[in-house]
């Protein structure tokens, strides 16, 4: 019994319930021009059923019918946010325009299904609360007060306890066809196929973003970093004022320069509109070689071809991976020599690097880091590879991207 009784408590039973009977407003509308209210005979009620629906059929075609029904769906069939019982899952019901004679055919079932069971709720809610009102009307000594759906004889108090039993049973009817309606709106309102797609798509898109941004995050903080790190160490073992004051000159660019980055960053995240600046390319390649050189790192670059000629996101990928190369040299290896090559080759970009193993290498070195992942997954989002492996006493990471 208290299960019958939990539909009374919750707010979608009667939400559901005003969106089925409104659902009848336009029958009834139509049933008042013809064939008319006024004691219908079995034959007036299946004209007032079948009226209306090449209305439905024709309003169904327009492209934002789907929209509007998603969004009174949505409110009215599902558990809002200041429900009793609510639930944080997603009701399944699409609020686009419709997009396809498919999506048109479907929204036209469902308004067909809102009509028919809008009547069907309409006339039991009219009789039952009649009964209801009879009872009441009994009860009282007055039998006559309504025209029920069953007749009452004679008056007796005993009536007034029949009285909650029509509405108990009207509450339970709403109840169970409000929740027949919902699911039917999960079927005929729900994402298309054509639908999912987008948004998978759309999610596919906003993923790939998130691990850019990602990337540029690690690659540009973490070389700043890493070279504060070494710079201000070198700085305080050399004990040599000059090479201090280099070294925070160095700190000093290279944290102005992450702070653009982050600042980039951060206004594509914020979605502002605003232009995000330009990012650095290949060809600024000497402020990362210098930066290097004035952590105690010995570099010896060896650049061949057009750099300023390469493709924007081909230059801009192949600068990020070269700063992650010389950030890994540095926080793994310390100041060591480092040999660079960049070679534009036909219609490849080849970027090797090269550097002494330490004697202790550590796990994130040997290709467990995400620095390593991030430049694979550069080049291959480009079309190209990147290999990083041991080759005797010394480490070589190579890149080889198409132009």
């Amino acid at each position: 019994m208290p299960g019958l009784l939990l539909p009374l408590t919750r707010a979608v039973t009667y939400t559901r319930w005003l969106h089925m009977l409104v659902g009848a407003v336009v029958p009834f509308a139509c049933a008042m021009v013809y064939p008319g209210l006024d004691n219908p005979a079995p034959r007036d009620w299946v004209l007032i059923a079948l009226l209306p629906l090449p209305l439905a059929l024709a309003v169904a075609l327009v492209p934002s019918v789907r929209y509007v029904e998603g969004l009174q769906a949505r409110l009215m069939l599902f558990p809002g946010p200041h429900a009793r019982v609510r639930t944080d899952e997603d009701p399944g019901i699409s609020t686009v325009f419709s997009a396809s004679w498919t999506d048109r055919a479907r929204t036209g079932v469902w308004l067909v299904l809102r009509l028919e069971a809008g009547i069907a709720l309409a006339v039991a809610t009219n009789k039952l609360l009649t009964l209801a009102l009879s009872f009441a009307g009994a009860a009282a000594g007055d039998p006559t007060l309504a025209v029920p759906l069953v007749r009452v004889a004679g008056s007796d108090w005993v009536y007034a306890l029949l009285t909650p039993v029509p509405v108990l049973v009207l509450v339970i009817v709403a109840a169970g066809s409000g929740a027949l309606m919902a699911q039917a709106a999960r079927r005929l309102l729900g994402p298309s196929v054509k639908e999912r797609l987008a948004e998978l798509e759309r999610r596919t898109e906003q993923l790939l973003e998130r691990n850019g941004i990602a990337r540029e995050l690690h690659d540009s903080l973490g070389h700043a970093l890493t070279l504060a790190v070494v710079q201000a160490g070198a700085a305080r073992a050399a004990g040599d004022q000059a090479f201090t004051d280099r070294a925070l000159m160095a700190i000093e660019e290279t944290g102005r320069a992450a702070l653009e980055d982050l600042d980039r960053v951060l206004l594509v995240l914020r979605e502002t509109g605003q232009p995000t600046g330009r990012r650095p390319a290949l060809d600024e390649a000497s402020r990362l070689l210098d930066s290097a050189r004035s952590s105690g790192a010995r570099v010896d670059a060896e650049v061949t071809g057009p750099l300023e000629d390469l493709p924007r996101p081909v230059s801009r990928e192949a600068y990020r991976m070269l700063q992650e190369a010389l950030t890994n040299v540095l926080r793994h290896a310390g100041p060591v020599p480092v040999g660079v090559r960049i070679a534009v080759e036909s219609a490849r970009l080849r970027l090797e690097v090269r550097n002494p193993l330490p004697a202790q290498v550590p796990e994130a070195a040997l290709g467990g880091g995400r620095g390593l992942r991030g430049i694979r997954e550069r080049a291959v989002l480009l079309g190209g590879e990147a290999r990083a492996g041991q080759d005797g006493d010394n480490w070589i990471l190579h890149v080889d991207l198409p132009l």
